[in-house]
């Protein structure tokens, strides 16, 4: 049972994130995130992420605006690279940031704005190359 809450975790891990971001992660693991890094995929990832009482779409918003009120910001710039698989867009990312300055505070939502501006401007950017 715990093979396949890893295998199912992967897969949602991988639509999410993308392979090359969970290529990169998994290769970096080692003895001591190998636990943590087992648990966030069976339980975040095989979880929340994969329960059907919200579509990826929001769930993606409500985890940009958890990260950006809490001040997450590597994580942040991560999934709002996601919103490419989750299908947010950027209208939702705007709204999403402006409900940020309000609950969170301005100071907050101006950092995770500008995390935002240069995420998309690389997202961009690399679509150019393309």
């Amino acid at each position: 049972m715990s093979e396949n809450r890893y295998e199912v975790g992967m897969k949602t891990r991988r639509s999410v994130l993308g392979d090359a971001h969970v290529d990169r992660a998994s290769a970096n693991v080692t003895e001591i995130d190998a636990d943590f890094q087992r648990y966030i995929t069976e339980n975040v990832w095989n979880g929340v992420w994969t329960s059907d009482a919200f579509t990826k779409r929001e769930r993606s918003i409500v985890t940009i605006a958890l990260l950006a009120g809490l001040g997450h910001e590597e994580e942040l710039a991560m999934h709002i690279r996601a919103t490419l698989n989750t299908g947010a867009t950027r209208d939702d990312i705007r709204e999403t940031l402006m409900h940020v300055a309000v609950y969170a505070g301005v100071p907050t939502a101006n950092t995770a704005f500008r995390i935002a501006k240069q995420t998309y401007a690389d997202i961009d950017e690399a679509a150019k190359g393309e």
